[in-house]
């Protein structure tokens, strides 16, 4: 943990491999990083395990997991187990989208830093190797910007609010090599959307340094573009694959 003497930020952290990394960065520019998960009804609610090691790795100052129930309105293969999680790319804006989701996050987030009085909130959102997600874009991430300054106490009493996106222009690969300059054990990391249980060893013990010792599918669109990702950065991919 660093000194209360720096300036907080609040991380949203779900455990995957960009947020990893969100957190790496914050951390590297001196923030005293309070890492925000939620429970939201995702079919790989597993990913709340790897927040937690990824949180306590990376020296975060706590880590807080709130409970909403996105799968209430369903519309996504994440929330909705009625819906199968696609094995291959589709045109335009897939079903694994979760209407509203990262809108709903950095609201809470937003709450959350007016609480502990931190101006920055970091979000690991990517335009280049993104899935086709509407609120992971540019865009929206300046329009949250804009919306923090009029609805908070904080931004009505000029105290302004910053929404980092780190990783907004960086392709999966130089994702990968930044985590990895900062230290980023992405063996405790889990991308997967339909992650499934490890065979236990010989011992009856999870394998040590993986995410909940899972097994990525190694065929959704989330696993897919981190296979890549790895390949292209010339670094060995340490997800074990079902």
């Amino acid at each position: 943990m660093r000194s209360g003497t720096n300036p907080r930020a609040v991380v949203l952290l779900s455990g995957g491999l960009d947020s990893a990394t969100t957190l790496a960065i914050a951390r590297s520019e001196g923030f005293d990083c309070h890492a925000l998960s939620f429970r939201y009804g995702q079919r790989h609610a597993v990913e709340l395990e790897a927040a937690r090691r990824v949180a306590e790795a990376l020296g975060a100052a706590e880590h807080r997991v709130i409970d909403i129930d996105l799968g209430a309105i369903g519309g996504s293969a994440l929330t909705d187990h009625r819906i199968e999680v696609p094995t291959q790319p589709s045109a335009g804006i897939p079903i694994t989208y979760v209407p509203a989701r990262n809108t709903v996050f950095l609201a809470l987030a937003l709450g959350f830093a007016e609480v502990i009085e931190a101006r920055d909130i970091f979000i690991g959102v990517n335009v280049l190797d993104y899935s086709g997600y509407p609120d992971c874009r540019p865009e929206f991430i300046a329009a949250f910007e804009r919306l923090a300054q009029l609805a908070t106490r904080a931004g009505v009493e000029g105290a302004r609010t910053h929404i980092h996106a780190p990783l907004i222009a960086l392709t999966k690969a130089e994702i990968i090599r930044r985590g990895t300059d900062l230290g980023v054990d992405y063996g405790i990391t889990l991308s997967c959307y339909q992650p499934t249980p490890a065979a236990p060893t010989q011992k009856g013990q999870a394998i040590a340094g993986t995410a909940m010792a899972s097994l990525a599918c190694g065929v959704c669109d989330s696993c897919r573009l981190r296979r890549q990702g790895f390949e292209a950065a010339g670094i060995p991919d340490p997800t074990r694959y079902r």
